[in-house]
C-alpha cells in the first residue's frame, strides 16, 4: 500500500466514537485498535484523542487529519490503479467512460467489429457521474483515467471542451418531450410545431450547429420561447418531463427518463456521433481509431 492502513483504523475510531465500537465494525480486538491508534500518534508526533472517563474526544490535530486523509486514501488508491494499469498497457485495454448521458450502446454494437480487427483489444467499462465539473476535468485531461467515451459533438463542442473525436455517424436533432406532453403522439415534429412552447437549448457558444439553430428560430420563428441551460445531465430531463417543456436532445438519450419521448425534428442538419479522445492519442487509441474508421469502410462498401 501506498498510505499507512492505520489510517482506515483511524477514520473507523473517529466515526464510531469509541475504540471498541471501531473494533467491533473492524472484526479485530479493542487493544488491537487501540495499539494502531497509538502507533500511528507516535509515528506523527500527535494526538489525535484525549482519553477521558467520559469518552474520546478528537483533537483539533484529529479532526484535521480526519478532513484529509479520505482524499489521501482515494488518491493513494487511485495512483495504484494507474501505475497496475500502466503495468498492462501491453494488453491494450480501452478504458470506456460510461454515464446515463454517455451510455456504451454504440460499444456493444462495435465491440464484435473491433475485435475481428484486433483480436487482442479489450474493453473496460468506468462509469462516471455526469457532473459539469467532471465533464470539464475528464474531456480536457482524456487518455489520462479514461480513453475514450460516446458522444455527440461537433468543432465548437471539441473546442470547448479541448478533446478531439471520431465521427462513427450523423445524428438527426430531437426534441424530449414528455409522455403526456401535447406533441408527444406525432412521429416528426416541425420548427412550426414548437409555437408557443419552452424549448431548453444549451446556451450559445456550445456546438455550431445549436447555434446555426438557434439562430434560424430567431430570425423565423419568434413564437418558439428559447430557454438557455448550462448542461446536459438528467435533471434537465427531470426539468423537461415536470414542467412539461420541449428539449432539444438526440436519439442515443432516450433512455435517459422513462417518462420522456423522443421525436426526430425536421430540420436541415444533423450532429456527428461517435468517440471523444485525446487531441494526442496513445497508440493503443490510434488502432482503436482505425479499427473504428476499417468499421465504417467496410460497412459503407457492402451497402
Amino acid at each position: 500500500m501506498m498510505y499507512n492502513p492505520q489510517l482506515d483504523t483511524f477514520i473507523c475510531v473517529v466515526e464510531a466514537g469509541s475504540f471498541n465500537k471501531a473494533a467491533e465494525e473492524l472484526y479485530i480486538s479493542a487493544p488491537a485498535v487501540i495499539k494502531q491508534i497509538n502507533s500511528l500518534e507516535n509515528s506523527l508526533h500527535l494526538q489525535l484523542f484525549k482519553r477521558t472517563h467520559r469518552g474520546l474526544i478528537v483533537t483539533e490535530a484529529g479532526k484535521s487529519l480526519y478532513r484529509d486523509a479520505k482524499y489521501l486514501i482515494h488518491y493513494a488508491k487511485e495512483s495504484l490503479i494507474r501505475a497496475q494499469e500502466a503495468m498492462r498497457c501491453h494488453e491494450e485495454i480501452i478504458r470506456i467512460g460510461i454515464s446515463p448521458m454517455t451510455p456504451p450502446k454504440i460499444f456493444v454494437e462495435l465491440w464484435p467489429k473491433v475485435q475481428k480487427i484486433y483480436p487482442d483489444m479489450k474493453v473496460k467499462l468506468i462509469p462516471f457521474e455526469n457532473t459539469p465539473e467532471n465533464a470539464r476535468e475528464i474531456l480536457a485531461h482524456m487518455g489520462k483515467n479514461m480513453d475514450v467515451i460516446a458522444g455527440i459533438f461537433d468543432k465548437t463542442m471539441l473546442a470547448f471542451r479541448g478533446c478531439d473525436g471520431t465521427e462513427i455517424s450523423r445524428e438527426p436533432f430531437c426534441v424530449a418531450v414528455s409522455i403526456f406532453h401535447r406533441l408527444a403522439k406525432k412521429e416528426t415534429i416541425t420548427l412550426d410545431d414548437l409555437a408557443g412552447e419552452n424549448l431548453l437549448l444549451m446556451k450559445r457558444g456550445w456546438s455550431y450547429y445549436g447555434d446555426i439553430l438557434r439562430d434560424d428560430i430567431m430570425k423565423n420563428h419568434p413564437e418558439i420561447n428559447m430557454v438557455d441551460f448550462d448542461f446536459y445531465n438528467v435533471e434537465v430531463f427531470n426539468r423537461c418531463e415536470n414542467n412539461n417543456e420541449v428539449l432539444l436532445a438526440f436519439q442515443q438519450w432516450k433512455h435517459v427518463h422513462p417518462l420522456i419521448k423522443m421525436i426526430p425534428l425536421a430540420w436541415k442538419d444533423t450532429m456527428p456521433f461517435g468517440i471523444l479522445h485525446s487531441k494526442t492519442p496513445s497508440v493503443k487509441v490510434k488502432r482503436f481509431i482505425q479499427a473504428i474508421n476499417n468499421v465504417k469502410y467496410m460497412l459503407n462498401t457492402s451497402e
